[in-house]
């Protein structure tokens, strides 16, 4: 044994350093215990199994996910947030305030459809020309998918009338972008959010001949105005030559096996006079305007002169 003074220990502080030594070591030993059962990972749930999430309370299995503060922050690749749903809702939640913003103070208006690929100069082409004309000067704007063919055509028409000319455009592979005579555009991602728009801003529908485009703005107006989610909203069809076939099929197919009702026919209105069509959707949109008047009906009213009822 050393008696070198610096190596002799008294044997009270030895046993009071090992004290504390041993103290620490279960101490810490103790704290981590505690700390892990606590969720010392923090993507762990509490012992009782819950972890609030937002709005949502998780359970057993479902709580074990990581922090929504953590997935924010912690950035896995280039851009990779604007591919998640979340992002998505985002975007979309956009599309409707930009629509709702642009066109709130747009007043009265009429949506006209028809086909993308309708020749300049052709007889569809100066007809939807003369419909958008006409319905400018009766104080209403002209709404399109902003697109060429009739589309474009309605939308010069509107501003050769001195109206306000309103084009709805949406992404797709083979679209041209927005034709020129459009003065008010607006460029959607999602179809179902440029329909709202195409419903909620007009007080009627004309539809000249076209597609699969046209056919599905046509239906869906139809059924939005048979389930009664919207009111006095004629549909004027434009063509007894084109339609003719198709509400023909309607009658003898749909009608007569029992899969919609005869009133259903009510809804819809052949003409081919532009003029006529102009008429029976002023009317219609007057009856939008006033849905208390003393007109009755929803807004698609009789085939006059030259119509027929669809």
């Amino acid at each position: 044994m050393s008696t070198d003074p610096q190596h002799v220990e008294d044997p009270a502080v030895a046993g009071q350093t090992a004290g504390k030594t041993a103290g620490k070591t279960a101490g810490k030993a103790a704290g981590n215990s505690a700390a892990e059962t606590a969720g010392g990972d923090r993507d762990i749930p509490a012992p009782a199994g819950i972890r609030h999430k937002g709005p949502l309370e998780l359970r057993r299995k479902a709580a074990r996910v990581t922090m929504s503060d953590r997935t924010l922050l912690d950035t896995k690749g280039p851009g990779q947030f604007v591919h998640t749903d979340p992002w998505r809702v985002l975007r979309i939640q956009s599309e409707f305030v930009e629509g709702f913003g642009a066109l709130a103070d747009l007043g009265p208006a009429v949506s006209v459809f028809g086909s993308a690929r309708t020749v300049p100069g052709s007889p569809n082409y100066e007809l939807a020309v003369e419909v958008g004309r006409q319905l400018a000067e009766a104080g209403l704007a002209v709404i399109t998918g902003g697109g060429p063919g009739s589309m474009e055509a309605a939308n010069k028409g509107a501003v050769q009338g001195s109206g306000v000319s309103v084009g709805l455009g949406i992404e797709l592979p083979f679209e041209q972008g927005m034709n020129q005579w459009v003065d008010l555009g607006i460029n959607f991602r999602y179809f179902f959010a440029r329909k709202t728009m195409f419903v909620k801003y007009a007080q009627g529908f004309i539809v000249l001949p076209g597609g699969l485009g046209t056919l599905d703005e046509l239906f869906e107006a139809m059924v939005l105005v048979q389930t009664r989610k919207v009111t006095s909203f004629p549909i004027v069809l434009i063509g007894t030559a084109f339609w003719s076939p198709m509400v023909e099929w309607i009658q003898t197919t749909l009608v007569a096996e029992g899969m919609m009702s005869e009133e259903d026919l009510d809804l819809l209105q052949v003409v081919d006079d532009p003029a006529l069509a102009v008429e029976l959707v002023v009317e219609g949109a007057a009856r939008h305007r006033n849905p208390n008047g003393s007109t009755t009906g929803n807004g698609s009213g009789t085939g006059g002169a030259g119509g027929t009822r669809g």
